[in-house]
């Protein structure tokens, strides 16, 4: 379970947010929201998981059937397959560059490259026709291979999982630990002669000064809240599925806090230690903040490692990447379970069946993001698979064990078997306080006001003025507003071509999302007469 919470998002997204965020700023906003939303959602999603367990129910569709006399539920709980399958589409398209970089940091491939030079690796990488090791479409090649490792320990069955995760936890710990380490020992020993005086410290002072003015702002608000989602790996249905497995008298209670406080600990610990404080002590806070993105994982801190002479370089290449390596595949592994358990439990079929059929569909929808990478298709995959999706399954399941299936009995559940001495307001943030905020994310995410202005907004509609859509906004994000507005103001013919294919590809990787839900809830549906038959069949006996 902590192996499938820690993933690419302690230490690829989590200290960009908190850069883009403030610093400081971010963290209060981020521990409430891990209080308030992170554990509230783990403990529905075990409790929910197990009761639907012990019905003999291994994936969310028939779970959520199982607590509730409406057969429309099940139908929600498609989003518990949806999400595993088109996050792990791209999930493993990143991972792969880290078994990519792994290999390029043994084979010394950044030794003596500037830091424009180690950028534009990556770019080069992405870009399938560019081949860095002599292999043909390199980027493809490393896709299929990670997708043949995550398929390959599916195939052995929970067992298979349970020993990558015994044997990748361990290796991330150690080698975070190890950057960490070196990352605040830098002190301003790293500072280059372009930046004189940086310091590792700048980083963590950032990061570590609380600034309560955060407090009022919607926005970290909703990037705190978003961040608790993806990093714990809630709304996705995985939790469902191996809760499913768990006994009537284990303690789900202390299971769950412990498998989140883990994720905490390296993220909110190991993740701020590593990438910030080792770039500030080189390239200077003021360039962390004005650069803090996804790339600099990969942009970045090859080129900075470099700095620390030939051999620890290649060391700190291989534990990085590999570190990274490790918390993306336990997590794309527990992707892999929820269609494994639905079609085992529906249809009968094997683990072998199950996994290599999982691998199969996750290849054929993830190619796209790999070789349309440049033109979008990635993005679009991330926003709602990874984002809205996530978002509206949480809702959804809150709505259903709270108040469908009732907040005592849910509460009951949790406590079965628990050592663990839950407070009892909990009880009540669970019922009222979870949902209200799940659904403000929501509603922040829909109506997302221009420039996320969010007191611009409200003031413009006391004025009379009205509320106008930011281009991030959900309801413009549907219509390609933003698209749109850059086509019309295009002046090149390049321009016109290049944002042509963009709003193309755009489209199409929408409509291979839909046809996925579609096919998914179409089996559910199927699989609902086979249950309705089988119940028939017995009457009638």
């Amino acid at each position: 379970m902590a192996g499938n919470a820690v993933g690419l998002g302690n230490f690829l997204r989590f200290p960009v947010q908190a850069v883009n965020n403030g610093g400081g700023a971010f963290i209060i906003p981020y521990l409430v929201c891990f209080l308030l939303m992170g554990i509230p959602l783990l403990w529905i999603e075990w409790s929910m998981g197990r009761f639907g367990g012990r019905n003999g129910n291994h994936s969310t569709p028939f779970i959520l059937d199982t607590m509730t006399k409406r057969a429309f539920w099940k139908y929600f709980g498609v989003f518990g397959i949806f999400t595993n399958i088109a996050v792990a589409a791209y999930y493993c398209y990143i991972e792969s560059w880290t078994m990519s970089y792994v290999w390029h940091s043994i084979a010394g491939t950044f030794d003596g490259l500037s830091q424009t030079q180690v950028a534009k690796f990556f770019t080069d990488y992405v870009d399938v026709s560019v081949s860095h090791t002599g292999i043909p479409h390199e980027a493809i090649v490393f896709y299929i291979l990670c997708l043949l490792l995550n398929t390959w320990i599916l195939s052995r069955g929970l067992a298979g999982v349970e020993r990558a995760a015994k044997i990748g936890m361990p290796l991330l710990i150690l080698f975070g630990v190890f950057l960490a380490l070196r990352g605040i020992t830098l002190g301003t020993s790293g500072a280059s002669a372009e930046v004189p005086g940086a310091s590792a410290w700048d980083g963590l002072n950032f990061l570590w000064t609380p600034q309560f003015s955060s407090l009022s702002d919607p926005k970290v608000w909703l990037a705190a809240a978003g961040q608790i989602f993806f990093t714990l790996s809630v709304g996705m249905g995985t939790i469902h599925c191996y809760a499913a497995y768990v006994r009537s008298k284990d303690d789900i209670a202390l299971n769950a806090v412990s498998a989140g406080f883990m994720n905490e600990f390296v993220e909110v610990v190991l993740g701020s230690l590593i990438v910030i404080p080792i770039a500030a002590g080189y390239l200077g806070l003021d360039w962390v903040k004005a650069n803090a993105g996804f790339g600099m994982a990969f942009q970045t801190m090859p080129f900075l490692f470099e700095k620390w002479g030939p051999f620890l370089s290649a060391a700190a290449g291989v534990m990085w990447f590999g570190l990274l390596f490790f918390a993306g595949i336990t997590s794309s592994l527990a992707m892999g379970t929820p269609w494994m358990g639905f079609m085992r439990d529906e249809f009968g079929w094997g683990r072998n069946k199950g996994a290599w059929s999982f691998g199969l569909i996750v290849l054929l929808l993830g190619l796209p993001t790999v070789i349309f990478f440049q033109q979008g298709v990635f993005d679009e995959y991330d926003y709602w698979a990874g984002t809205v999706a996530l978002v509206v399954f949480a809702l959804a399941e809150t709505i259903l064990f709270s108040w469908v299936f009732g907040i005592d009995k849910g509460w009951k559940e949790l406590l079965s078997g628990s050592d663990l001495k839950v407070p009892t307001i909990y009880k009540f943030i669970i019922k009222y306080i979870t949902p209200l905020l799940l659904l403000l994310v929501f509603m922040g995410a829909l109506f997302t006001p221009v420039g996320n202005d969010w007191s611009g907004a409200l003031q413009g509609v006391f004025n009379g003025q009205g509320w106008t859509l930011d281009n991030s906004s959900i309801i413009k994000t549907i219509t390609n507003s933003g698209l749109h507005e850059q086509l019309a103001a295009a002046t090149t013919p390049a321009d016109v071509e290049r944002l042509t294919d963009r709003l193309f590809y755009t489209n199409m990787a929408r409509m291979l999302l839909l046809l996925t839900f579609v096919g998914l809830s179409l089996l559910v549906y199927l699989a609902g007469l086979r249950r309705l038959r089988s119940t028939s069949k017995r009457v009638a006996a």
